[in-house]
């Protein structure tokens, strides 16, 4: 009977170490799940193709009337003179004129008395919005010449857009998330490991400046909208899976 036992312990102590050898063997090439996260990079430069222009005429007189016929005739100029530099007369738009009366201040021996009715003040905006960026560029410089005719105008800085800018932005999505992909996958190789399944994404804001100089980003995201050429960026910030080896 003591023999019989002292091969049953035997052949369990065998078992048993058979079982400790296959588990480290298994634990050997057992594969370990981490992550890793990165950022990838999206970027390009276009041309804006439509320029928005706006600027306001200006009169002053002290009947409403003949302001109002004063501020027709100078509207009427300022058409003349971009269709005459090429702008076509569509591109033109000008919004409601606006009245405001005037009134100056009366003093008697130094002391302010009261006010009295001075005119009236009239103004009209307008907008000029063109796909033809050169032309419309060159006749705007021009337009303060009309001040050399008496007529009150003032022209802004104009304004750039791009109206391919929505397939810019998807572009530059797939741009930044194959990149981020692209520096996951080198880091993890070089390391000796594989890498796995995305796990998650996100865009970071878009960045919309200048094509040239030093444009400081924002935390909500840029819009320029001074420079015709433009630079456009967006990140990606994904998170993979990584699969190594343990030894």
């Amino acid at each position: 009977m003591n023999n019989l036992w002292k091969y049953i312990i035997i052949s369990v102590a065998v078992v048993l170490s058979s079982m400790v050898l296959a588990s480290a063997y298994t634990q050997r090439y057992r594969t370990n799940t981490g992550t890793i996260t990165v950022t990838g990079l999206g970027e390009t430069q276009f041309t804006s193709d439509l320029i928005v222009i706006d600027g306001s005429l200006d009169v002053e007189n002290y009947d409403a009337a003949e302001g109002y016929r004063q501020l027709e005739q100078n509207r009427e100029s300022v058409i003349s003179f971009l269709t005459s530099k090429g702008v076509a007369r569509e591109a033109i738009t000008f919004n409601m004129p606006s009245t405001y009366k005037l009134s100056e201040s009366i003093y008697e021996n130094g002391n302010y008395i009261g006010s009295r009715f001075a005119g009236y003040s009239l103004s009209q905006s307008f907008t000029i919005e063109s796909n033809e960026v050169d032309t419309v560029e060159a006749a705007a410089r021009e337009l303060p010449s009309l001040l050399a005719r008496g007529i009150a105008i003032e022209v802004n800085n104009p304004m750039y857009y791009y109206s391919g800018l929505e397939s810019v932005k998807l572009d530059l999505l797939s741009a930044a998330a194959a990149d981020a992909h692209e520096r996951a996958k080198n880091i993890v190789e070089n390391s000796g490991a594989e890498l796995g399944n995305l796990t998650w994404s996100r865009a970071g804001v878009f960045q919309i400046t200048a094509a040239t100089g030093d444009e400081e980003f924002s935390a909500g995201g840029s819009f320029n909208l001074s420079s015709r050429e433009k630079k456009a960026r967006v990140t990606v910030r994904a998170e993979y899976k990584i699969k190594h080896k343990v030894k």
